[in-house]
């Protein structure tokens, strides 16, 4: 990967497209929203992936994520807590919490972060 400087910060070009970076939100995405959507993103997709594999009829997966920052410390982040809304029918409480846990193990995000940054999990079904 390659980060050019610009103005206001930085730009990196992708097979997708162009990533701005800047610690200002109003010239690109801020470092911390950038680390905080890897560890939820792979999160999502590690447990799409672990759902299909066990077989578990799902119809949409959402993630959200609350971080906790240190203002005494350059703002870094202590704790990133994600939960997710899990939408389907006969889906049991006990197989969601088996197949987080594998998706903790096998996310590469959360196991780059794991001995630095707090990750914690819940969940909820939705019907649906």
């Amino acid at each position: 990967m390659e980060f050019i400087m610009k103005e206001n910060g930085f730009k990196a070009e992708f097979e997708y497209g162009t990533l701005h970076i800047s610690g200002n939100e109003e010239f690109g995405f801020r470092p911390y929203q950038l680390l905080v959507s890897s560890i939820a993103v792979c999160s999502g997709g590690v447990l799409r992936k672990v759902l299909e594999k066990k077989r578990i009829v799902y119809k949409d997966v959402k993630v959200t994520a609350d971080v906790t920052r240190n203002p005494e410390e350059a703002q870094e982040i202590q704790k990133v807590h994600m939960h997710f809304i899990i939408t389907g029918s006969n889906i049991s409480e006990e197989k969601i919490e088996k197949s987080l846990a594998v998706t903790r193990k096998n996310c590469s995000m959360v196991q780059s972060v794991k001995d630095s940054i707090e990750i914690t999990e819940s969940f909820e079904i939705i019907e649906g």
